[in-house]
């Protein structure tokens, strides 16, 4: 219950930090991707705070034997780039260069009473879906073609 509670105050902080910094606002974010036209440089400097930060905190918090609120860390162990990996990362970007949302301050937006963080998300939801039955039946298939 601890960790549903610090998840719950940990999305709402970055929720409102979200917010605070106006990447909630599709518009600042397509502004920023409209490098040819009147590009609005502010997630530039929303990025590089991020960065910054994760930079110092991160060598600290890696000293630390485990977790507040677990047992180990989890880190990601692979180094390959797979035809996954990278359909993945064209995908999300070209979904946030259409859309001018990512899943953090889609998810924040839905809060503005607007329709279209509402429709992304509906989408990222259904997307991830179809992915998943795609690679469930892509395993199915290939557990039954090495069985055969």
């Amino acid at each position: 219950m601890t960790r549903l509670i610090t998840a719950a105050i940990t999305g709402m902080i970055f929720g409102i930090g979200l917010a605070l910094s106006q990447m909630i606002d599709r518009q600042r974010v397509l502004g920023f991707l409209d490098v040819a036209g009147s590009w609005d440089p502010t997630l530039l400097f929303v990025l590089g705070g991020a960065v910054g930060v994760t930079l110092v905190a991160f060598r600290f918090v890696l000293t630390c034997s485990r977790p507040v609120l677990d047992d180990r860390f989890y880190l990601p162990t692979r180094k390959d780039i797979d035809r996954p990996l990278v359909a993945g990362a064209i995908v999300f970007g070209v979904g946030w260069g259409l859309a001018g949302y990512c899943p953090g301050p889609a998810v924040a937006g839905m809060t503005l009473g607007v329709w279209n963080p509402v429709l992304f998300v509906v989408c990222m939801v259904i997307g991830s879906w179809i992915r998943s039955r795609i690679e469930e039946h892509s395993r199915a298939s290939t557990s039954a073609s090495s069985t055969a």
